[in-house]
Parts: C-alpha cells; structure tokens; sequence
C-alpha cells in the first residue's frame, strides 16, 4: 500500500510540474508598468563650454518601466505588485504594428530632443535656426481612407505638387482648398523611397464640417544652435522627457545655478515655444521621484477640461504622504521662474 501511494504521489507531483511547466509557456497579451529609474540629466546632456561643475543640485528625468507579461506567472505578479498598472498591448500601441510603433517612439523622443533645444537655447537668448522637412505621421483615424495608404512614421513633402512642410501650413492648405470628397495627392518619404499617394478628404470637425485626411501630422525638422549640444539617451523613448531636457540645457547655458542644490525630477513634453504638455503614466513617475529622493516634482499644469496630469500627481501625493513638493507649469519660462525665486538648499 505505502508503494503504490508513493508511486500515485509522485505520479501527481510529476503532472503538477508538467502543468506549472505549460503554464510557463502560456503568453498573455499584457503588459505591467511600474515606476521606472530616476535618470540624472548633467551625465547624458553635455552642452559646448556649458556650465556644469559648478551646479550643487540635479535636474533629473522619471521614467515608467514597462514589462511584457510573457507568461500568467508576470501577470499574476503584477497583480499584486504595489504601484502597477497592467494594460493590454493594444491599449498602448493601438492597431499600430510593432515596426510603426517603434518609429512614433523613436520620433517622439527625437522631436522632443530638437524641441527642448530651441526652447531651452532661445530662453537663453541665444541663437536657433530651424529647417523644416515635412509632415510626419504620427497617427491615422481608423476610419480614414489615409488608412489604406499612409503609414505612421511617413513624411509627407508635398501636397497637390506644393511644397509644404510645416503643419500649421499643411492644415490651412486644406482647409482653403478642399471639401469633404475631395482628393490630394501627396509626396511621401518612406524608406529612403519617395511615393506619390492620392488621398481622399474627410470629415475631421464634424461641428464645421471641416475637411481632413485623418492623420495627426507633427513636424519633421532640424535645429540648427550656436553650440554643440550631445544628448545621449539611447534607452529612452517617447517625447515626455522635454521639459526636463531643456532645463537641463538652458541651466549648462547660464551661469547662475538654477538647481540650488536641489534634487529636482519631473516630466512634461516641450513644444518650441517653451510649451508643457499632458504626458502618460504621471502616477509611476512622481512614485519614481520619492522613492529617489527628490526634492522638487515638476508636473504639467492642467489647463484644459481633459487635462489630468496636475490632478493625478496632486492625488498621489497627497494619498502615498510622498515627501516632496509638487509644482504645476505651463511654460519653461514658469518652471525658471519658480526656481530663480527658489530659496538655496541648505
């Protein structure tokens, strides 16, 4: 009897490993993100005869980390992990392909590295030269023929054999132009390869009737500064680092030490008028900031209806009793105008 009970449990222990084993190889669509690592600027941006020995504090970069839930046992981890969101891929990169999506990230962070340049230098007071190249495609509506023969990460260099690349441009062309039904051909760089694409109008307003194709068009271009500037942020993706980036930059620019000796983080997309935007996982990186120790959290100021970033950082702070001072701004002229009041860190 003791024989045969030890072969039946062994027997069930071996099929419980089997199980555990298939279980292992199960993937799930999920993905976990969590605060990721609070990342000191001075070290990746080194401007030409900048100011930097002498900065007693840090301007400092929050990420959120996001981890692919190859199988249930991530999953399960992520259930019960503090500070952990789990989202669907698709809920991240929409119906885009994994080869789209690379190139919006790669974009996002490239665009956000020109523009946190021209904010941060003409802030300075120093010189910019900017040269446009086209429209890129950051996005496409779904129900937009554009669908069937645009591509995020095209650039669009023409419309109707006109030279426009510069978005606002590029929108009034057809506002003035076209009507709903229309059709504009387009020239388009994709691969080193340049296609000629005809692309008919949509209705994008329905509250003015206004005519569109159905892409979210950014601007692809070049900053051309007075000094060099070498930013190295290979593992960094995504444009929210912006507002940070040109603190950085305008702080090696000026003499005067803007940080104080404070550990400074935040997060914000910069346009090139020194404009802060609504960025995504908010909550993970103001999380990151206290748990690194920083003194001061810079979040983008809600200004609209839709806006949440402001709100949500204010709830977690207020809900964790995180040790840290939150400053909502619209501008990079705001956030150098608190720090310039800013009392020394003693």
């Amino acid at each position: 009897m003791i024989r045969k009970y030890y072969k039946f449990s062994m027997k069930r222990i071996l099929i419980t490993m089997i199980c555990l084993i298939i279980i292992a190889f199960i993937p799930t669509p999920f993905y976990l993100y969590q605060p990721g690592p609070v990342e000191a600027l001075e070290p990746i941006i080194t401007v030409e005869g900048g100011h930097r020995d002498e900065k007693k504090g840090s301007f400092n970069l929050t990420t959120v980390l996001s981890i692919k839930a190859f199988n249930p046992y991530i999953l399960a981890y992520g259930l019960i992990a503090p500070h952990t969101d789990i989202m669907k891929g698709d809920d991240v990169k929409g119906d885009l392909s994994d080869d789209e999506y690379t190139k919006l990230l790669n974009f996002m962070m490239k665009d956000s590295q020109q523009n946190a340049l021209v904010a941060g230098f003409i802030e300075a007071g120093e010189q910019v030269d900017i040269a446009y190249h086209g429209i890129f495609v950051s996005g496409i509506l779904p129900d937009s023929p554009a669908k069937k023969v645009l591509k995020v990460g095209d650039i669009i260099t023409s419309i109707d054999g006109e030279k426009i690349t510069e978005a606002p441009k590029f929108i009034s062309y057809i506002e003035e132009n076209k009507k709903i039904g229309d059709s504009a051909t387009l020239t388009i760089e994709r691969g080193g390869q340049e296609l000629k694409e005809n692309v008919e109008m949509i209705t994008v307003d329905a509250s003015t009737n206004r005519a569109g194709i159905g892409i979210v068009p950014e601007e692809e271009f070049t900053a051309t500064v007075s000094k060099k500037v070498k930013i190295n942020s290979e593992d960094i993706g995504g444009p929210s680092a912006g507002l940070m980036f040109s603190l950085e930059i305008y702080n090696q620019l000026t003499s005067a030490d803007l940080t104080k000796g404070y550990k400074i983080a935040g997060t914000g997309t910069i346009d090139h008028n020194g404009n802060v935007g609504q960025i995504g996982g908010i909550t993970h990186k103001v999380t990151a900031a206290n748990e690194e120790g920083a003194d001061i959290f810079f979040t983008p100021k809600d200004l609209t209806a839709i806006d949440t970033n402001e709100k949500d950082v204010l709830a977690e702070v207020k809900g964790n009793e995180y040790d840290l001072q939150v400053v909502p701004v619209a501008s990079l002229e705001e956030a150098i105008d608190y720090l310039e009041d800013l009392e020394e860190k003693q």
